[in-house]
């Protein structure tokens, strides 16, 4: 068996080799930066085999999800949540079985400079604290979750697939997936919620296609990338960096799912605008780096030719190094307009200042994450934790009172792992009991489907609806900042300690645009 795994991951294998070595170069970031970009290149290994399927049947070119909150029909290709399944499997008179999976990469995370990122190794004690935590006080409407945590390799396609099929077929039955930090993705989300009719919440998104297949049983707690991308368009056109006497250009990956987010999102939404900008494809799937690095230079030398001056990259991590490289090898640093998409505005953080400063220190973006604070257990009128994160370090912190190694406090990392755990499993729990003691599939995402105003962790607030599958309702812009010790425009962390990068807010929350 073991051979067998290993001639499977193979490919994924050596693309690890080549991102995480790098990724050596910003050992000295925040470990919630290191883990926030850690869950972006799993994501970028398990989704090599994304879209297989790229539009439910009848969807044509699809339109933006819209960011509010509507009743909408079944004409817009989701499948209504009173036509759900009433199925109780998984349920007991006592129980409901919940799955949590999480990802088994202990071993690589100590050989690639993780190892001293406690929270990363608590993910497993994490879920139980919380799901206690709920039991404890009743449980939902008298049943007690009962979770089956479960490690995988996202490097194993095959295995997470029998992993899908065994929750959704087979024994142990499962009521409902539940992922908090998006290494559970793409075709895997699908394979839940499309083929096994199960619920599903977590970190990973895509376009609005997705939702649209899995609907109505899948459910993002991170915001609908058709979303993000208009809110980029919206917010290109407002700070000048999209205007039509300037050029912009686009860098697309040649991967189905960034074809898809550029030609039936994106473009249309700089259509609208009276934009047309230069497109640029590169190689994308990490089986490609050799293709990609090749790529690379003649993309930028392309962009500089045309004097393309605002770029919006569609690209995933291992896009990032060569272009970045090639800019700084060409002294050609065009303005980037980051944000959540592929998590390129996380990511970019992690590069500065070496070994591209220049390309990157200044860069601003939109995003629906709470970037910009800091790990801090006071309140947030004391300069603290947002009010989700905070009960997530309440509850925490009763169960582990002891100040951690190498820390002056308790705290825990507000981008972290443990808060999203915490948001994911009180999202389900809120749901849960909101569908009452006649719980089942169907009236379980009708109450997901009613869930407003929920207090989160990654993001500020959560709100859904029939038609309205992820949660971030609202975004702000940041700026990325590489810190100078004498002027310090980065605040402090709790433990007085100077951060070394950090992204400055240059405009507060304000509700996400859609097409």
């Amino acid at each position: 068996m073991a051979s067998q795994a290993e001639a499977r991951s193979r490919g994924s294998v050596k693309f690890l080799d080549v991102v995480f070595r790098p990724l050596k170069r910003f050992s000295r970031r925040s470990t919630w930066t290191k883990i926030r970009t850690l869950g972006v290149i799993l994501a970028i290994v398990g989704g090599t085999l994304v879209y297989v399927v790229v539009s439910p049947s009848g969807s044509g070119t699809s339109t933006n999800a819209n960011a509010g909150l509507y009743a909408g029909s079944a004409s817009d290709g989701f499948t209504p949540v009173t036509d759900a399944s009433t199925s109780t499997r998984g349920l007991t008179r006592h129980s409901i079985n919940v799955v949590f999976p999480v990802v088994s990469l202990q071993a690589l995370a100590a050989e690639e400079g993780f190892a001293g990122d406690i929270e990363f190794t608590q993910q497993s004690e994490a879920i139980y604290t919380f799901v206690n935590q709920i039991n404890a006080t009743g449980g939902i409407n008298g049943r007690k979750i009962d979770p089956i945590v479960v490690n995988f390799d996202p490097t194993n396609s095959a295995g997470m697939r029998a992993l899908c099929k065994t929750w959704t077929e087979g024994s142990p039955a499962a009521f409902a997936v539940i992922d908090g930090v998006g290494a559970w993705q793409g075709s895997n989300e699908l394979c839940i919620t499309q083929e096994g009719h199960t619920p599903f919440i977590g970190q990973w998104s895509t376009v609005t296609n997705w939702t649209r297949l899995g609907s109505p049983y899948l459910w993002w707690t991170s915001p609908d990338q058709a979303v993000i991308l208009s809110t980029v368009v919206h917010w290109g056109l407002s700070s000048g960096l999209i205007a039509r006497n300037k050029l912009v250009g686009i860098i697309a990956g040649n991967r189905t799912s960034d074809q898809l987010a550029l030609n039936q999102y994106l473009l249309p939404d700089l259509k609208r605008a009276g934009i047309k900008p230069v497109v640029e494809t590169i190689a994308a799937n990490p089986s490609q780096s050799a293709t990609t690095g090749a790529q690379a230079p003649l993309v930028i030398q392309s962009l500089r030719s045309a004097g393309v001056q605002s770029v919006i990259p569609l690209i995933p991590f291992n896009v990032f190094f060569p272009l970045l490289q090639a800019e700084t090898q060409q002294n050609y640093f065009p303005k980037l307009l980051l944000s959540d998409y592929e998590s390129s505005i996380q990511v970019a953080l992690g590069l500065i200042p070496i070994p591209y400063e220049k390309a990157l220190n200044g860069q601003e973006g939109v995003t629906t994450m709470t970037l910009g604070g800091v790990d801090d257990p006071r309140p947030q009128r004391d300069g603290g934790y947002d009010p989700g994160v905070r009960k997530c370090w309440t509850i925490w912190h009763r169960a582990h009172p002891k100040t951690p190694p190498g820390q002056t406090s308790p705290y825990i990392e507000a981008q972290g792992p443990i808060v999203g755990w915490c948001q994911a499993i009180y999202l389900f729990a809120a749901a849960a009991k909101a569908a009452g003691p006649d719980l089942n599939r169907r009236s379980f995402v009708e109450a997901m489907a009613g869930i407003r105003n929920f207090a989160g962790t990654y993001s500020p607030t959560l709100s859904y609806s029939p038609h309205k599958f992820y949660g971030p309702t609202e975004y702000r812009v940041v700026r990325l900042h590489n810190n100078n010790p004498r002027h310090n425009a980065c605040k402090l962390t709790y433990d007085g300690i100077a951060q070394g990068t950090c992204w400055q807010v240059i405009q507060g929350w304000r509700p996400l645009k859609s097409g």
